[in-house]
């Protein structure tokens, strides 16, 4: 890459020269291992798991853990950051590898025993062991004491009974940390997490789900009927599930807004693309001042967008990201994420209802992120909070 762009995107950005080499290594590996196979995946409805394994074996899958579990060890969120950049930059959105490694993975960092880490933390960096997390019933979405599913201690092992559903990797899954209510506590907020593996007797999975998008993503209701789980496949202290959930939910919900902030910047340049080549009236789309405007607000806004994701990721990495804070950043992007896809399909014009142009399938790809990981409802509710609490003071306070 030439030194001059290296120089720019670092003093724009902030990025060090190790990041942005890091990017162009990345984008090459998904430009030869991820991105010809993606529509067959797509068809197929589920990502292979030698995505997985040649991310590994390539130190693309899991980047932060120590090198004595396969990681390096010091990469802190920009990693990931770029990762998450890149995938959805190649049109790769319904490839979860964010989920297996920066979702599920540091449960095990955080919660888990020597044991357990040398187990799943080297097992999911090498993309031997595919992790999921089954948080989610029928009864229970944005309100986990609503869940069912429990939990008991039989002395030398625990039982799992219960079902979870919409579990992303649910069919490629070899790992699954599951929430379960811990019977005989008193409060309602007591959960366990425990580790569910592949091939344990009672554990079975449903069909993998038809979706409106994410074709490639494999969703799938699990069952649990009386599954034995060994004491060491307890994550953390039982009953202390619900606010291990809880301390990670600012960063997913980084996460979430990362993704939206590229996808909707990804549908940004295809529709720049489209509307400077097709014409109407005798030239180009682009050259009609609805377009030049509509094109310009949506570009102010992505910018913003950006920055103040940058902004969010040091806070992340400073760990002062407060969860007041990763609402805003969530609300702010998928919101933002789903009016530009709905401007590249009004563009596109008739072509941008076919599946055959890309716009049409971010379209329907966009819709679930103001869903998953807390709705568009619940991230002002947590805003609308702390408005209104007596602490509150704006950034700029």
């Amino acid at each position: 890459m030439d030194t001059a762009v290296v120089e720019s995107v670092t003093n724009a950005r902030g990025f060090s020269e190790d990041q942005i080499l890091f990017r162009e290594a990345y984008r090459n590996f998904l430009a030869e291992e991820i991105v010809p196979y993606m529509e067959q995946w797509r068809k197929d409805g589920i990502v292979d798991r030698s995505a997985f394994k040649r991310a590994g074996d390539m130190g693309f899958l899991m980047i932060w853990p120590d090198e004595q579990y396969g990681g390096l060890g010091d990469a802190d969120f920009r990693y990931e950051q770029i990762i998450i950049e890149e995938t959805l930059r190649a049109g790769c959105l319904d490839w979860f590898n964010t989920l297996h490694s920066r979702l599920v993975g540091p449960y095990f960092q955080k919660l888990g025993t020597p044991e357990q880490k040398q187990k799943f933390l080297t097992g999911a960096a090498s993309g031997d062991i595919i992790l999921a997390v089954a948080m989610s019933e029928p009864d229970a979405g944005s309100d986990l004491s609503g869940m069912r599913s429990t939990l008991e201690d039989k002395g030398d092992h625990f039982v799992l009974n219960g079902n979870k559903t919409y579990i992303s990797n649910g069919i490629n899954a070899d790992a699954i940390v599951v929430a379960a209510k811990t019977v005989g506590a008193d409060s309602r907020h007591a959960m366990t997490l425990c580790v569910v593996e592949r091939g344990m007797e009672g554990f079975k999975r449903g069909a993998n789900l038809s979706k409106l998008g994410l074709k490639g993503q494999d969703t799938a209701e699990l069952f649990f009927d009386n599954v034995k789980i060994p004491k060491e496949n307890i994550l953390g202290e039982p009953g202390q599930g619900f606010y291990y959930l809880m301390d990670g939910l600012a960063e997913e919900r980084l996460i979430v807004a990362c993704q939206s902030a590229a996808h909707a910047r990804h549908g940004f340049n295809i529709t720049r693309d489209f509307v400077m080549e097709r014409k109407a009236f005798g030239k180009s789309i682009s050259q009609f001042q609805n377009t030049q405007f509509k094109m310009a607000e949506m570009d102010a806004e992505l910018e913003m967008l950006e920055v103040y994701i940058d902004h969010c990721v040091r806070l992340n990495n400073n760990k002062t990201l407060t969860a007041n804070a990763g609402a805003k950043v969530k609300l702010l992007a998928t919101e933002l994420e789903n009016r530009m896809m709905d401007l590249g399909v009004q563009l596109h014009g008739g072509a941008g209802y076919m599946n055959e142009y890309e716009i049409s399938r971010m379209f329907a790809d966009a819709r679930v992120s103001r869903v998953y990981a807390g709705t568009s409802e619940i991230m002002k509710l947590i805003i609308g909070r702390d408005v209104f609490s007596d602490g509150y003071r704006s950034i700029l306070d």
